[in-house]
């Protein structure tokens, strides 16, 4: 039987708030290192550092990047019934795994870096460099993901959220002064942006490092628990080698497929963007500046808010995997609930402010590049981070339900209808770099169709539309019209964009937490599960915008 803890429906809200957090602040941490970064090598040389991030981002998938989930739910669903042996078995089996094809993948890109650079990514000149750098980094983050998904299967994202911090912080220091010195070192050559683009990659190798490091000393420290647990496990049944090995592969495939299909989508971009651009007789700089532009503002800061959703479906999978293997279809569903709740609640202001305050952000950050066209692609492209939030945390739902084939249907759908808008936009328009922006928000909508369809159908499961969607909406859309007005009001006067600035975010949340609990978008006990939500109520109360 699933626990008083799991069976709380804003237990995993309170652990999904810790690695929400720390996404938050990796993400924050991302957007402040990569301003100096870009500085340092333009937008050519960050072109040329996404394309090669989008390769090394498909290749880890393919070799290790479901681990954490699969990991974590695989443990998760053993642990919850008492079957520990069963739990660390399928772990340690899971680790050989990860070595195993992390490893393989890793001598791939060190060794087929130059072959893929010229059979793919011809316009890119010199990706090859940054992915031999990279080509370590797949190995480490291949254990890494593991023992990280061992933690998040116990319930606990504390382990995940700290290593993750001082991950990002070592990642920031290194890539940018790696970035520095290689440009300085080889300012003569022809690859120059390439050379920055490594110094880039470097950071990340490093930062991947120190993580794993830490995650090992906190391993170190829980295997006493680990044996303890082992001993007490009275089960008679103990899965067998070939069973241990087909519940992996079960587990994982279809989490790998599913992130494959969806991490293809930007590989698609890059690969359609550089091809099509081209035939059209646009130079290898205008394309690699616009993939520059498109992939270091309008992707990095949508991310930011999505690192919540990311973080409340990785906290949710272990405790409805504990519901789903008691049979408690009441929990399953209020689970749902609030995850799908909490992700709007968070995704409608979000989308909205990046939209209205997006391109004097962008000013503000990034100085002596292309901050307009960065700020309308997010002004016409922010809403991807609703359907994203909303394609993550039903996506992770259906995974927990055992129904793991679907979602990797649902995008496979997605990308062949993405394919075809980006191309024909691509080929027919003059939208340059928006048709991306388009494909963006197009994508993880038809996931979010096709998902909330097969929730609904195994579930039972119909989501509340009122409190859920039209209250955040409006509230935000209110919030932007506040948010807009204090910043150009201040910026007319005073012509100081920093000074505008963080007044009009301060206004902006102030009005959307008035306007969603005045709604009653929330209610107390809903409140009471959010994060700090006991904290926020008394504010409330002294506002008088809860219900006694």
């Amino acid at each position: 039987m699933a626990s008083s803890k799991e069976s709380s429906a804003g237990s995993f809200l309170k652990q999904g708030s810790i690695l929400a957090v720390a996404s938050i602040l990796v993400r924050i941490i991302g957007m402040i290192y990569r301003i100096p970064m870009t500085n340092i090598i333009g937008d050519e040389g960050m072109g040329i550092y996404s394309a090669a991030f989008e390769i090394y981002n498909i290749l880890l998938i393919i070799s290790s990047y479901g681990m954490p989930m699969a990991v974590s739910k695989m443990v998760s669903a053993r642990c919850s019934q008492r079957r520990y042996k069963n739990a660390y078995k399928l772990f340690k089996h899971s680790m050989i795994v990860s070595i195993f094809t992390g490893g393989t993948v890793s001598l791939f890109v060190f060794f087929f870096a130059d072959w893929i650079e010229k059979n793919f990514y011809s316009k890119f000149y010199g990706i090859a460099m940054p992915l031999r750098v990279l080509a370590p980094t797949i190995f480490i983050v291949a254990i890494l993901g593991t023992l990280r998904g061992l933690y998040q299967g116990r319930s606990t994202m504390l382990p995940t959220a700290v290593s993750q911090i001082f991950e990002q912080i070592i990642n920031a220091v290194v890539s940018v002064a790696a970035a520095y010195f290689l440009m300085r070192a080889h300012s003569a050559s022809e690859k120059l942006p390439a050379w920055g683009a490594a110094g880039g990659t470097l950071g990340t190798c490093v930062g991947a490092l120190t993580a794993l490091i830490i995650l090992i000393f906190i391993y170190i420290l829980y295997r006493p628990t680990m044996r303890k647990q082992t001993i007490k496990d009275r089960s008679r049944t103990t899965i067998s080698l070939s069973q241990t090995y087909k519940i992996i592969a079960v587990t994982v495939i279809p989490i790998i497929l599913s992130q494959t299909v969806y991490q293809l989508s930007g590989i698609v971009d890059v690969t359609l963007f550089n091809n099509i651009m081209g035939l059209r007789e646009y130079s290898d700089k205008y394309i690699s500046t616009l993939q520059g532009i498109y992939s270091s503002k309008y992707k990095l800061f949508v991310s930011v808010p999505l690192a919540v959703s990311t973080a409340i479906a990785s906290s949710m999978i272990p405790s409805l995997v504990a519901s789903f293997a008691a049979d408690d279809t009441v929990n399953i569903k209020k689970k749902t609930y609030t995850a799908i709740k909490f992700n709007m609640i968070v995704a409608f202001p979000s989308t909205i402010g990046l939209a209205v305050l997006g391109q004097p952000l962008l000013k503000a950050l990034f100085h002596g590049s292309d901050y307009t066209t960065g700020g309308l692609m997010l002004l016409t492209g922010s809403a991807c981070i609703i359907f994203y939030a909303l394609s993550t945390v039903t996506n992770g739902v259906l995974q927990s339900i055992d129904k793991m084939n679907i979602p990797v249907f649902h995008a496979f759908i997605s990308l062949i209808i993405h394919i075809a808008f980006v191309a024909a936009l691509l080929f027919w328009t003059d939208l340059g770099g928006f048709a991306l922006v388009a494909g963006n928000v197009t994508y993880p909508l038809v996931v979010s169709i096709l998902n909330g369809i097969s929730v609904k159908k195994y579930l039972g499961y119909k989501q509340e539309v009122t409190k859920t969607f039209c209250i955040p909406f409006i509230s935000s859309f209110v919030m932007g019209i506040a948010a807009a007005a204090v910043y150009y009001g201040l910026f007319a006067l005073l012509h100081n964009l920093y000074i505008a600035l963080l007044p009009s975010v301060i206004i902006a949340v102030f009005v959307y937490f008035v306007l969603v609990l005045k709604l009653q978008g929330l209610s107390r006990q809903e409140l009471y599960d959010f994060p700090m939500g006991r904290r926020i109520s008394v504010l409330a109360d002294k506002l008088h915008l809860l219900k006694k």
